[in-house]
């Protein structure tokens, strides 16, 4: 009975601090409840609290460290606009045009002065200037 009362004792800071540490000894606890109910005594009740939540800690959370790291960016806002593709809908040079960009209306400006194109063509947004879309 104790082994569960220190489960939900450990469980109470997982809450709070949000460190899945004392998750895997509250596991732990529960494995030592189960030993208990088993009726092994308290030396291998505190074996298998130590084993688990050791074994628990030592893989679960280099892996949850891993898939931290590499989890992917998601873009939002304007930067989810970077890089994609939009339709010319009105000339764009380097003064000014309109685009189709996901489905809305931008303004453009070319990125070099020089470069003008014409209606009907694809361009690539290069970065969001307030309110317009510089574009190559």
């Amino acid at each position: 009975m104790w082994w569960l009362v220190a489960a939900v004792g450990l469980g109470i800071p997982l809450v709070l601090t949000a460190m899945p540490e004392f998750g895997m000894l509250a596991v732990g606890g529960v494995a030592a409840a189960i030993a208990a109910g088993l009726g092994g005594g308290l030396v291998i009740q505190v074996v298998v609290f130590a084993v688990v939540s050791t074994a628990l800690i030592l893989v679960v959370r280099p892996v949850a460290r891993r898939m931290r790291t590499e989890r992917p960016e998601l873009s939002s806002g304007v930067d989810a606009l970077k890089g994609r593709r939009a339709v010319v809908l009105e000339r764009v040079d380097g003064q000014g045009g309109r685009i189709k960009l996901a489905g809305e209306v931008w303004s453009a400006r070319s990125l070099d002065v020089d470069d003008t194109y014409d209606v009907g063509s694809q361009v690539d947004v290069v970065e969001i200037d307030g309110a317009t879309a510089v574009v190559m």
